[in-house]
Formats: C-alpha cells, sequence, structure tokens
C-alpha cells in the first residue's frame, strides 16, 4: 500500500495567509509541501510500530524494496513543481496539489486502485456541507462529470484531465475515511463511496 498525505484544513489556511501577502504560485506550492510533508510525518509516527516507513520523492525508486520488505509506505502528496509550479488560469492557489500528486504516484506505478479518502462520502452534485439538496453520485465517467461541469468537485480538477490520458490508473474512488472500515471494504474491492472512471 502506498500512502500519500494531503494537505488538508492546515494547507487551505497557509494558501489563505499566502494569498493575503501577495505570494506567487510557486511559494504557494512550497507551502502545500510543507503542510503535506508534516502530515506524513505525523502519520509515519502513528504507524511506526508497524515498521511502516515515510519516504521522499528521491527514494521512489527503491519503493518495490520498500514494498516487498514492509508491505507499505507513506509519503507526503504534493507533487514537486513547487517554485517551477505553473500558474493557474484563475487566481494563484496551485492547480496540482496533493491529489494530484496522489493520483500519479498510482499511475505510474500502476497500482491496483486509487482511493482518495476525504471527508465526505464521495462526489455530490454540490457541496454537502452548505447544500442540503446536494445529491450524491455514487458512479460517473469523467466526461459525464465534465458535462455537468459542477462548481464542487472533491478531487482536484487535473485528476479528471490526467485520467482521460492514462495507461494504468483509470478509475478513482472516493470514500469517507471518517467512517469506520470505509478504508478496509474499499481496499477488498467492495462498492464504497464514488467511482469515476474514465471512458
Amino acid at each position: 500500500m502506498i500512502i500519500g498525505t494531503g494537505g488538508g484544513s492546515r494547507a487551505r489556511h497557509a494558501y489563505s495567509v499566502g494569498l493575503d501577502l501577495g505570494l506567487p504560485t510557486g511559494v504557494l506550492s512550497v507551502l502545500g509541501t510543507y503542510v503535506s510533508m508534516q502530515n506524513a510525518r505525523m502519520l509515519n509516527y502513528l504507524l511506526a510500530q508497524y515498521g511502516i516507513p515515510f519516504i521522499e520523492p528521491v527514494q521512489f525508486a527503491q519503493l518495490p524494496l520498500y514494498l516487498a520488505e514492509r508491505g507499505a509506505v507513506i509519503f507526503f502528496g504534493m507533487p514537486p513543481y513547487t517554485f517551477w509550479h505553473e500558474n493557474p488560469d484563475v487566481g494563484r492557489i496551485p492547480p496540482h496539489r496533493t491529489d494530484t500528486g496522489a493520483y500519479l504516484v498510482s499511475e505510474v506505478f500502476g497500482a491496483k486502485s486509487m482511493i482518495f479518502v476525504k471527508d465526505e462520502e464521495g462526489l455530490y452534485t454540490a457541496d454537502p456541507k452548505k447544500d442540503r439538496h446536494a445529491q450524491f453520485i455514487k458512479t460517473i465517467s469523467v466526461a459525464e462529470l465534465k458535462v455537468l461541469d459542477l462548481q464542487d468537485v472533491v478531487v482536484e480538477r487535473p485528476v479528471l484531465d490526467m485520467m482521460v490520458n492514462a495507461k494504468n490508473r483509470r478509475s478513482i474512488r472516493v470514500i469517507n475515511g471518517l467512517k469506520k472500515g470505509n478504508l478496509t471494504r474499499a481496499l477488498n474491492g467492495e462498492d464504497v463511496g464514488t467511482l469515476i472512471y474514465a471512458d
């Protein structure tokens, strides 16, 4: 199992402060990287008793060895664009964040599945925390999702674009990690959360 960490609310706070200070996209990407790395380290300390190591991007060449030895690794999901991150079409928040980084690792290494663990059941027609009429979407293709042109999507939009051109990982599953047993069910191939697939 390859476990990538996101930045969560701490990264959103860092981006907000950075935007207020007028920092460019590349610097915001660096800040997001540090937060994601801190989260990976925290998870590493929690799982150290099981011998699960934390690895940095330069160690990915040894990933097969780590998996053979320990069965799992932890990494920070932020892709290594940092200062060289392209500017988004709108605003300054980096468009390629931890969802993108984790997805790219699953694609490059041909992972059996890609499970995004979030604080939502999966994909909705709107943000269910703000809209009580938001409808849950169990299964949807990338093409169908793009036609819906939803204002709020549970994963970063670049992930959807990358799935269309992917060779190995043409589907993702989004689950609620706050519900006990969901991750185990998803790892066992059960139909939990939302499945998004490329045609």
